[in-house]
């Protein structure tokens, strides 16, 4: 994996080389919207718009896939524009494309306002991060280390 400081952009964004396969005429690479954004928008690639009934969901095919480098994740999630003011969302909530995934990143979109969308072809329908991450090592265990915590779960501080 070949990770390097940009001197283009900022000292502080880091930059990988992804390779992406276009698979379908059409299909366009991800963008990034400015300088600073983290997350690249997935476009549908579709012959014809797909409308999505309120509380439906629907696959939307981005005609894209990568060669992701060992120790990153591709992340698919939810442009705040879209789920915001169309209530169109990945239905998932954050997809997951690991590094050795060679098939095409699909958006599983759902609706859930109370009004028909449609998604046309070219249409932004996710951002997608890179982010390295850590595989755990499980280690058995009879004790964990005490914490302030302990074992208080969900809403234990009272929100």
């Amino acid at each position: 994996m070949k990770l390097k400081q940009s001197k283009q952009k900022f000292d502080a964004v880091i930059n990988a080389d992804i390779k992406v396969k276009l698979l379908v005429e059409g299909a366009k690479v991800p963008t990034y919207g400015t300088v600073c954004s983290a997350g690249a928008d997935l476009y549908a690639v579709l012959s014809e718009p797909v409308t999505i009934a309120p509380h439906e969901t629907k696959v939307i095919s981005t005609g894209v896939a990568f060669e992701i480098p060992v120790g990153l994740v591709g992340v698919v999630c939810a442009r705040s524009g879209l789920s915001c003011k169309q209530d169109l969302a990945p239905a998932n909530k954050v997809g997951i494309i690991d590094s050795d995934y060679r098939g095409e990143v699909v958006v599983v979109l759902h609706n859930h306002g109370n009004q028909v969308r449609t998604v046309n072809n070219g249409d932004r329908v996710a951002q997608l991060l890179f982010m390295p991450y850590v595989q755990a090592c499980f280690q058995l265990s009879d004790t964990l280390s005490d914490t302030v915590r302990g074992t208080g779960g969900f809403g234990h501080t009272g929100v």
